[in-house]
């Protein structure tokens, strides 16, 4: 017998979403990891909190898609949108 399915919706517990969100980033970055590895393909991911923090994971030395952190406030002001778009353009 199969999960019952669930609705996906955004958790109001500040402590419980933070909790899960730390939970989730660290499985995507180790897949992303093991996805590297194991079919030796290039992967980058980026994720951002939000708070803007990024976390980014690249198996090859990608200069493009690692940001720079010295700034986490322009980070921030810009998002993940406007970040993902000019370095996904730059990789083309």
């Amino acid at each position: 017998m199969g999960r019952g399915k669930i609705v996906i919706r955004r958790i109001d517990n500040s402590t419980s979403r933070q909790v899960t969100f730390s939970k989730r980033r660290n499985g995507l970055l180790k897949k992303a990891k093991e996805l590297s590895i194991l079919c030796d393909a290039e992967v980058g991911l980026m994720i951002f909190s939000s708070t803007g923090k990024l976390y980014d994971y690249a198996s090859t030395r990608l200069s493009a898609v690692k940001l720079s952190s010295k700034d986490p406030q322009s980070n921030a002001k810009l998002g993940p949108q406007l970040h993902f778009g000019a370095h996904a353009r730059s990789l083309s």
